[in-house]
């Protein structure tokens, strides 16, 4: 279900001076900066960079490809790991502030179960924060275990939209972040 009229869902967009503006973010961005973060399927680092941009430092990434990790630049993440993301993550229950995945939701890639292992890595009222190319949200079942999720109580949504994810390639993706309820 696309969402062309997001008023209600996101507070930016109700926002309509440069300063509302900045208030919203630097709101957003006072969150805390040692937070354990796990980017799952980082690749070649581009969301750690932008963490580290914004003052985060404690977080480690995840990929299925070494040569990919192996392009990451030196002691950007706490540590990086070669995962299958869809097998059990070798990390222990709780262990993470927030879980991101980025990317990694798309055609012949990570499969809806991942949401249950990043739910259980994830600390009860940490978050996580995802993107599901458009053309795989139904077809791949993603639709149904965000349902199920909800239904289950293991988490709550915060926000869930369809956004113009890569312009040039006229590519949508759905934006979802949820809190982890235990």
């Amino acid at each position: 279900m696309a969402q062309k009229d997001v008023e209600n869902k996101i507070p930016i967009y109700k926002l309509k001076k440069t300063d509302e503006v900045m208030k919203y973010y630097d709101e957003w961005s006072e969150k805390n900066k040692n937070a354990k973060i796990y980017d799952a399927g980082c690749g070649t680092g581009l969301v750690g960079a932008e963490l580290k941009k914004h003052g985060f430092s404690n977080f480690f990434g995840a990929d299925l490809s070494q040569k990919i990790l192996d392009l990451v630049p030196k002691n950007l993440y706490q540590k990086l790991d070669k995962v299958d993301l869809n097998k059990v993550i070798q990390e222990k229950e709780n262990s993470f502030d927030a879980v991101m995945c980025v990317g990694t939701f798309t055609f012949g890639h990570v499969k809806p179960p991942a949401l249950d292992e990043f739910i259980r890595i994830t600390k009860n009222k940490g978050l996580i924060c995802f993107t599901i190319n458009e053309g795989i949200h139904e077809e791949y079942g993603f639709d149904k275990k965000i349902d199920q999720l909800k239904k289950d109580n293991k988490w709550k949504e915060i926000e869930f939209f369809k956004s113009n994810y890569i312009a040039s390639k006229d590519v949508n993706a759905w934006l979802g972040l949820y809190e982890v309820i235990k």
